[in-house]
C-alpha cells in the first residue's frame, strides 16, 4: 500500500492506520496504554481516545492488512491456480472428457479471459439467467436483477458482457478497473448496462465486492481508518478510498483525471452517468453491490449528496445492497437518510441468515458504526421480513453459538433437497456444498455467498419491496 502522506484538511477528525510503518514491537505496544497519536502507525488528532477495546480492535486490524499484504503474492498465485483448476472440467468437455484428455496428453488449459471462464464465486452459483417469473414492473424486479448484477460482477469482463448482452438482453456499457489512490493500483471494480425493456429505461451500476483472493481488497475491508466530513459524519476509510477519495483533495466536486493511471471510480462513473441522463430525460440509474461492492454502492450517492448533485439524485430509482457491511457512523445514517427520503429514494439492505459481513465493523462503543435503511432480513427458508437491525447484531454472541451451528447443518441439509422442493435451478452443487461444510466450523461464512441472497430475492414476498414504514430502533 502507499505510504505517502495525505491532506486531511477536509476532514474534521480522523484516524488513519499505516500498517506499512509499524515493526513487529510497535504491533505489540499497541495493546499498552499510551499516547495513540504519538505512534508511527496512527495518523490521528491529538488527545484520541484510546481504551483497550479500541486498541484491540486496531491490533486486529493492522495485523490483518500486515498479513495480507506478507501473503499478497501467494494468495493471487493460489487463486489463479484454484480457479483454473475448477474451469478444466468445462473446458475440456466434461470430467470424462477431462480424463480423456489427460491420457492423451492434450488437455485444454481454460481461457481466463474467455466469456465461459468462471470466478470462485461463479462456481457457487452458476446461475446466470435471469427468472422468468419476474417481469418490468413487479416490485422484485429490480432485486431480482442487481442481485444478479453483483453476482456476475465477480466475473471476467467478457464474461459479464456476453451475459447482459445474450442472455438479458440489455446494453453492455463497460466493465472497469478503477485507481485506488492509496493503495497506487487499480483494485476497485464495477460494470454498467443499461436496461431498455418496455417498461424500464434504467442503467445499473454495479460494483464489485471482495474477491476470494484478492488481497488489496480484503485490505480495504480491514482497514477501519475512518475520516469524519463535516455536516456528513464518520466514513469508513478503506470504503472511501476505493471510492475515490483523493490523497491530497479529499472529496472535491470536480478534478482532473490524471491519465497516467485509470481513473477513479467516483468521478469517472459520475461522468458517466451524466451523459447517459442527459441524453434522454426518461432514463433513471440503480447502485448496486454485494459485500465490498455493497459498501460502496451507499456511500456513492452519499457523496453525490455532498456535492450537491440534486438533479442525478432525483434521477436515482434506488440503492440495493447485499451482505453490506457498515459504512459509517450514525450521523452519516442520518444525513445519507435524509437526502434519500428528500429525493424519494428508496434503499433496501438485504441481509441473509447469519452472514457475518453485515454484522461487521462493530455497532458499539470502541467503534462507531451504525446500519440504517430497510434491511430485509431473511431466514433460512427465505422468508423476509423487515426490521430496524439484523438478529445478533454484532455476530460473536456465546448464547447465538448453538442455534448458529444448528442452523449451519440444516443449510447443508438442505443442500440436498432445495432442487426437489423449489425447482431445478436451485440445485446446489458439490462445490456450494463444500463451501456449506465451511459454515459449520465458523457460521455466517459460507451465508455470505451468492447463492442465498439470489435465493432470497426470487422465492421472498414481493410485499417487501413495496413502500414501508422503516421501523427505529
Amino acid at each position: 500500500m502507499a505510504t505517502g502522506d495525505c491532506n486531511k484538511e477536509f476532514s474534521t477528525d480522523y484516524i488513519l492506520l499505516k500498517p506499512e510503518n509499524l515493526s513487529f514491537y510497535e504491533l505489540i505496544r499497541i495493546l499498552f496504554p499510551g499516547d495513540i497519536e504519538k505512534r508511527k502507525f496512527v495518523d490521528c488528532l491529538e488527545g484520541a481516545e484510546s481504551n483497550f477495546e479500541r486498541r484491540w480492535i486496531i491490533f486486529i486490524s493492522i495485523s490483518a492488512q500486515k498479513f495480507l499484504q506478507f501473503v499478497a503474492k501467494p494468495l493471487s498465485w493460489f487463486g489463479s491456480a484454484f480457479e483454473t483448476g475448477l474451469n478444466l472440467s468445462s473446458t475440456n468437455g466434461g470430467f470424462g472428457r477431462l480424463l480423456l484428455n489427460c491420457l492423451r496428453g492434450n488437455i485444454q488449459w481454460p481461457d481466463k479471459t474467455s466469456p465461459t471462464f468462471s470466478s470462485f464465486n461463479g462456481h457457487l452459483d452458476k446461475r446466470v439467467e435471469l427468472d422468468e417469473s419476474i417481469k418490468p414492473g413487479d416490485s422484485k424486479y429490480y432485486a431480482a436483477l442487481t442481485m444478479m448484477s453483483a453476482k456476475i460482477s465477480y466475473e471476467n469482463k467478457a464474461f459479464i458482457k456476453t451475459t447482459v448482452e445474450d442472455r438479458w438482453k440489455m446494453e453492455f456499457l463497460g466493465s472497469f478497473d478503477f485507481w485506488n489512490d492509496y493503495q497506487d493500483k487499480a483494485t476497485t471494480q464495477a460494470f454498467i448496462l443499461h436496461d431498455k425493456n418496455v417498461d424500464s429505461d434504467t442503467i445499473i451500476v454495479t460494483f464489485r465486492g471482495t474477491e476470494t483472493f484478492d488481497a488489496d481488497a480484503w485490505c480495504t475491508d480491514f482497514d477501519i481508518s475512518w475520516y469524519e466530513i463535516p455536516g456528513v459524519g464518520k466514513i469508513h476509510g478503506g470504503f472511501m478510498k476505493a471510492l475515490g477519495l483523493q490523497k491530497n483533495l479529499g472529496w472535491p466536486k470536480e478534478i482532473i483525471q490524471d491519465d497516467s493511471h485509470p481513473p477513479v471510480a467516483y468521478y469517472a462513473i459520475r461522468e458517466m452517468l451524466r451523459e447517459r441522463l442527459q441524453a434522454n430525460d426518461q432514463t433513471k440509474f440503480v447502485v448496486t453491490g454485494h459485500s465490498l461492492g455493497a459498501a460502496l454502492a451507499i456511500l456513492f450517492p452519499a457523496i453525490l449528496a455532498l456535492h450537491e448533485e440534486t438533479w442525478m439524485l432525483e434521477r436515482l430509482r434506488g440503492v440495493y445492497t447485499f451482505g453490506q457491511p457498515r459504512v459509517g457512523d450514525l450521523k452519516f445514517g442520518e444525513f445519507t437518510t435524509e437526502q434519500l427520503n428528500e429525493h424519494n429514494i428508496p434503499y433496501f439492505r438485504f441481509v441473509y441468515g447469519n452472514d457475518l459481513v453485515p454484522r461487521l465493523p462493530y455497532d458499539d462503543k470502541a467503534l462507531m458504526f451504525k446500519h440504517f435503511g430497510t434491511c430485509l432480513y431473511y431466514n433460512s427458508f427465505y422468508e423476509g421480513k423487515i426490521v430496524a437491525e439484523e438478529p445478533n447484531k454484532n455476530y460473536f454472541s456465546p448464547l447465538m453459538a448453538i442455534p448458529k451451528t444448528m442452523n449451519a447443518v440444516w443449510e447443508l441439509i438442505r443442500s440436498f433437497i432445495i432442487g426437489h422442493s423449489k425447482g431445478k435451478e436451485y440445485t446446489e452443487g458439490w462445490f456450494l456444498r463444500a463451501f456449506r461444510v465451511l459454515g459449520l466450523i465458523v457460521p455466517g461464512v459460507s451465508a455470505h455467498g451468492p447463492q442465498d441472497y439470489v435465493n432470497s430475492t426470487r422465492l421472498g414476498s414481493s410485499a417487501l419491496l413495496l413502500p414501508h414504514q422503516i421501523p427505529t430502533l
